[in-house]
């Protein structure tokens, strides 16, 4: 199979890449400055918000032939909804053309509330303060975006509430729509693993258009505790390294933050 990776220098986008070849698929690594030095991953510069440049990396990557199948794993700071929005839209579109599968991995705001199944966690002060309010909202207008198309093949992963680079356990839950917690009372998954949730979703593909992971078992790595809130429980982040750690100057440009 071949797969397209979207945002492929990220956290979770690079991640995808390795576990895909490590199956033995052939990666496409689109980017807006790709680099790769394994023979068996092609390096492709893209524009995803440009339909013509997205149409063009995934229906003829030389020698592979189409993709048959496509990551999106993107982001920006400062936010722009719109952006985000667009960008999927595009994808959609283009994969929808081919007959590729799309899978989008998007923000944990768009989870139901395990407490309160009926409050989004993009709209619980519990889980999202003010401040990363349109953060959470842009995940859920991206969500939306894909319920709105009324063809095409997509999967919509929302990670949980903590997201961090750690150890490939190869060990995880899956629910759907509702944020998980892990054996030990959190809510978190290493970047690894969620990446083998994104390809094993690929391979075979569920049931549910909307669908959430979280670590399962056997705590061999744990995502580090913050020294100053010893005695206190860990807080709880709905976006994890996955959109909050990465640092944009202000300069007043949006910067594309590859997931």
């Amino acid at each position: 199979m071949t797969i397209a990776v979207f945002g492929a220098t990220g956290m979770v986008g690079s991640r995808v890449t390795k576990e895909s070849r490590a199956r033995g698929h052939r990666v496409l690594a689109l980017s807006r400055k790709p680099a790769n030095e394994d023979p068996d991953v092609t390096p492709v510069a893209v524009d995803v918000n440009d339909p013509r440049s997205v149409r063009q990396a995934l229906a003829a990557p030389g020698s592979y032939g189409a993709a048959d199948a496509v990551v999106l794993a993107v982001r920006t700071l400062p936010v722009d909804q719109d952006f985000l929005v667009g960008a999927t839209r595009t994808v959609l579109d283009a994969a929808a053309r081919l007959g590729a599968r799309v899978l989008v991995v998007g923000g944990a705001g768009a989870l139901r509330s395990p407490e309160e199944p009926g409050l989004l966690v993009a709209d619980n002060p519990a889980y999202v303060p003010a401040e990363l309010k349109s953060i959470a909202a842009a995940g859920v207008a991206q969500l939306r975006a894909c319920q709105d198309r009324t063809d095409g093949d997509w999967a919509y992963l929302s990670p949980p509430a903590l997201l961090e680079p750690g150890a490939r356990t190869g060990r995880y839950r899956r629910g759907t729509d509702t944020m998980l917690t892990s054996t030990d009372g959190r809510s978190w998954i290493s970047a690894e693993d969620l990446a083998v949730a994104a390809v094993d979703e690929l391979e075979a593909p569920g049931s549910d258009r909307h669908f959430t992971v979280v670590h399962q078992g056997g705590e061999q790595w744990a995502p580090p505790a913050d020294p100053r809130r010893r005695g206190e429980p860990e807080p709880v982040r709905p976006f994890g390294r996955l959109a909050l750690s990465v640092r944009v100057p202000d300069t007043g440009l949006r910067g594309i933050v590859e997931a």
